[in-house]
């Protein structure tokens, strides 16, 4: 019997690199993919004994789908830089065990997957992914193993077994699920407020997406106008969901034989990646081939030393708000205790958690913390080896594995990491647990030399003052969340949706056929071929239709703006609108995550969903605030920003005469900048040249040129270049700022912020023209900009104390860069606003005043 084994490449590393902690190799290669990857090869030959076998990889980001939908995956993270560098490694692996490793341009891993599990070639195929999407597949003779928790773990889902779970559903009926509900990892819309539960229940009904159509007479209410506004969506999303199973693969069943591998081609491999615990598992490797396994003995809570110890909660995603913990380990020099949640419940563990002088070690805190909470805990008192592991500046993001790094620490899976001489027992078949153990003790070691290097470099007062408690103040804001209407989201969605409706019958008019417009191919034939514009530039798949393409070719045909403004609302529709909707938690609030140790300047960023980024330059952007509203009866919603707050830091750091006195005085500092640079008196300055001063007073904060200053004021170059000389004359102590800016950079190789954050700058003093100057606003930029994220983050700080100090019960949201939301009491909004305004204006003390202007409103459009 031919038995054909299918394995989705690209899921099964992604879920063995977050299933496992980070590990490396001697030179410093991240493995713990390739590790888990392999793990689970050598566990599927031994199981099934596939006569055929291959493994499916995605080759590009963009396919065939991305004609039909631009945005298809278009809301996924970028893949880390530690994960992406492990593929190659995972395809070494298979080829050494003599595995085939198929990959098609234009096509995803699945569509591959689907076209071989159709080839009646083969008796019986089965098909291993963690992707859902492949279940559509399933007939009487392919069958899908489902990965579930860490790697090994995975659920049988046969014809049976999926009638059973989707309420008698067909495999192939998945893909009318889909067009209902859509699929949030590939951005897929389908009908925004369908989820799973309703999507069965129709498609149970009716049977497939076209035919709900066809009945949509027989819907009633909201649900009625939500499937009939969405009917293109839907089709849409059942197209993208859809597997091919016709993908052109010039492969014969014989060239996907599986004969039994050959050690002499897996061995070096394993010893190169220092798999050595693995070696002992090749067929054919004796005992003393093998590397000796590690005597472990696990030690017992009661033998820890609490006062220095880790506390690591482990989970395969980062939604800390939706993944379950499945791991706990605890640490210290002792040793390593591994096991479930129910170590939480331990009295001593218990009480060293909610012991506030009693800090408990943390990977990542802000997890910690929520995770905490999910089970009735509080973590009082804490250290966080990400966020001080951040303030080290390590190029490529903060993870251990950075960290570790840095340190020249390895986290190879056999590495002695259990302390002097201590050891720990876990058994076999919970091998994640053995990891979580090791990472654990990882961060108790790493945890000293990261203190012991921000000492050194004068950096603790800033962990231990501004990022460290910032921690709690931001895991408050994630858990309180912010309460969302969603019925306005719903009248913005169908008020957009005639407005594309309209938008794209007035561009097919104007392009004189209908097309898709979504897609960059189709688009470019007419722009470039029937209309006959000239093309910008081309990319590997055709005429490149991006923005700044568009921008050029605005003048030349009335098309192009009607697709630009099409493409601004067609991305507030999926990414707000509709996308807002699909985060919103059954408590009715959005509970978006801050990220603390991610960008080189300090500033935080907003993920899942970002809610820094709610365009507001188009007015339909700004109405999106109208959804945010206060959580309770008789509330109201205060935001509060800063004024102003990079030019009065640069009046501080540059202490140019002028630009200190016009804030001292409390003078419009555009004005008085235009005035100055024009040589005219405060009244003669007209809105053109406040607007140009505007432009060139924050433009010289990021270091802008004349070239960028034209293409702002629509000026020539020549014009731009006396502009910012006048300005420089005018202004002395910026120019003498920045040259200095620049030569401490070159001197030490960094910059810093008022707080002493650091941000590396070696392209300072690169022979590449561009890399150089880049380096060089680079460190006029970083202090400016580094200090005012230091000053809002301590602003929070200070404003949470305060408020948890007063009989207040208003609470801080959400922050957006400088500004701060807060909700509470209609009959506390005098006081909140005297108690923020005063922390705010007070954080920090500069040479300038410090200003914070805010409004009260039902909404947080109603604020501004």
């Amino acid at each position: 019997m031919n038995k054909l084994l299918l394995l989705d490449g690209n899921s099964l590393t992604y879920r063995a690199f977050f299933a496992l902690p980070p590990m490396s190799d001697a030179s410093g290669r991240n493995t713990n993919a390739v590790y888990g990857f392999t793990m689970m090869l050598l566990k599927l030959m031994e199981d099934e004994q596939p006569t055929h076998f291959a493994v499916a990889f995605d080759a590009s980001k963009k396919t065939f789908r991305h004609d039909t939908y631009a945005e298809y995956k278009g809301g996924r993270e970028k893949t880390p830089g530690e994960l992406r560098e492990q593929f190659p490694l995972v395809r070494d692996v298979c080829k050494a065990f003599g595995i085939s490793v198929l990959e098609l341009n234009q096509y995803e891993a699945d569509d591959i997957i689907g076209t071989l599990s159709k080839n009646k070639s083969f008796d019986q195929v089965t098909v291993v992914t963690g992707d859902k999407d492949l279940l559509q597949l399933i007939d009487d003779r392919v069958t899908v193993y489902l990965t579930k928790r860490g790697i090994t773990d995975v659920e049988t889902m046969n014809e049976a077994a999926f009638k059973e779970r989707y309420e008698g559903l067909a495999p192939i009926q998945m893909i009318d699920l889909k067009g209902l509900m859509g699929d949030k990892s590939d951005n897929i819309p389908g009908i925004p407020g369908v989820g799973e539960k309703t999507a069965l229940k129709l498609i149970t009904k009716y049977g497939s997406v076209e035919a709900l159509y066809e009945h949509t007479d027989e819907l009633k209410g909201k649900q009625k106008e939500k499937v009939e506004a969405n009917e293109r969506e839907a089709k849409m999303s059942k197209q993208l969901a859809t597997i091919h199973t016709s993908v052109p693969i010039d492969l014969s069943p014989d060239e996907l034989v599986f004969h039994p591998y050959d050690v002499s081609k897996v061995k070096p491999l394993f010893v190169d990646l220092q798999f050595k615990s693995l070696l002992g598992k090749l067929s054919g490797t004796t005992e003393e081939e093998s590397a000796p396994k590690q005597e472990l003995q696990q030690i017992d809570i009661g033998q820890h030393d609490l006062s220095k110890a880790v506390l690591l909660l482990e989970q395969l995603q980062d939604d800390y708000f939706e993944e379950d913990v499945i791991g706990v380990a605890i640490a210290s020099d002792a040793g390593v205790t591994v096991g479930q949640l129910d170590l939480l419940q331990d009295e001593r563990v218990r009480a060293w958690v909610e012991e506030e002088t009693q800090p408990t070690i943390c990977l990542d805190a802000k997890q910690t913390i929520i995770q905490l909470k999910r089970q009735g805990l509080t973590l009082r008192g804490y250290e966080d080896l990400l966020v001080a592991g951040y303030l080290l500046n390590l190029s490529g993001g903060t993870t251990l594995s950075s960290i570790a790094a840095h340190f020249s620490y390895s986290l190879t899976e056999d590495e002695a990491v259990y302390g002097k001489g201590a050891k720990i027992h876990i058994p076999e078949q919970v091998i994640l647990h053995r990891h979580i153990g090791e990472k654990a003790f990882a961060v108790l070691t790493l945890f000293q030399r990261v203190t012991d290097e921000l000492n050194q470099n004068e950096q603790t007062a800033l962990y231990e003052e501004l990022e460290r408690p910032l921690v709690s103040v931001l895991a408050e804001m994630e858990w309180a969340g912010i309460h969302v209407d969603v019925s306005t989201l719903q009248e913005m969605e169908v008020d957009l949706r005639e407005r594309l409706n309209q938008l794209e019958k007035s561009i097919h008019e104007l392009a004189g056929e209908p097309f898709n417009i979504n897609s960059p191919k189709q688009l470019g034939v007419i722009l470039f071929e029937k209309l006959g514009l000239p093309p910008v530039k081309k990319t590997k798949t055709g005429y490149s239709t991006a923005a700044d393409v568009l921008e050029k070719l605005a003048p030349m045909h009335p098309v192009i703006e009607k697709i630009m403004h099409y493409r601004e609302l067609g991305k507030l529709q999926s990414t707000y609108v509709e996308g807002l909707q699909k985060v919103i938690k059954e408590d009715g609030k959005i509970h978006t995550r801050y990220t603390q140790t991610l960008t080189q300047t300090g500033r935080l960023s907003s993920v899942n969903p970002n809610l820094q980024n709610i365009p507001i330059r188009l007015e339909e952007g700004r109405r999106i605030r109208k959804a945010f509203t206060a959580s309770e009866p008789d509330w109201l919603l205060y935001a509060v920003d800063y004024s102003q707050i990079e030019l009065r830091i640069m009046a501080h750091m540059s202490q140019d005469e002028k630009m200190l006195a016009a804030f001292l005085h409390d003078e419009d500092i555009h004005t008085s900048t235009a005035a100055n640079v024009f040589k005219v008196s405060p009244e003669e300055v007209t809105s053109l040249m406040r607007r140009q001063a505007k432009a060139v007073n924050f433009g010289i904060i990021y270091g802008i040129s004349d070239y960028g200053l034209s293409q702002n004021l629509g000026i020539t170059r020549k014009e731009a270049q006396t502009f910012i000389d006048t300005y420089f004359e005018q202004f002395p102590g910026v120019k003498t700022f920045m040259d200095a800016a620049i030569e401490r950079a070159r001197e030490h190789g960094y910059v810093e912020t008022m707080l002493k954050r650091r941000r590396n700058i070696p392209d300072i003093h690169s022979r590449n023209f561009n890399l150089r100057g880049f380096a060089e606003r680079t460190a006029i930029n970083t202090p400016i900009q580094g200090t005012a994220a230091d000053i809002i983050k301590k602003a929070m700080i200070d404003v949470d104390r305060t408020l948890q100090a007063s009989d207040l019960k208003s609470r801080l949201l959400l922050q957006v860069h400088d500004e701060l939301i807060f909700e509470g009491p209609k009959d506390e909004m005098d006081a909140l606003e005297s108690l923020v305004k005063q922390a705010m204006e007070h954080t920090v003390t500069l040479d300038v005043p410090l200003r914070a202007d805010g409004s009260v409103g039902e909404t947080w459009f109603d604020t501004k």
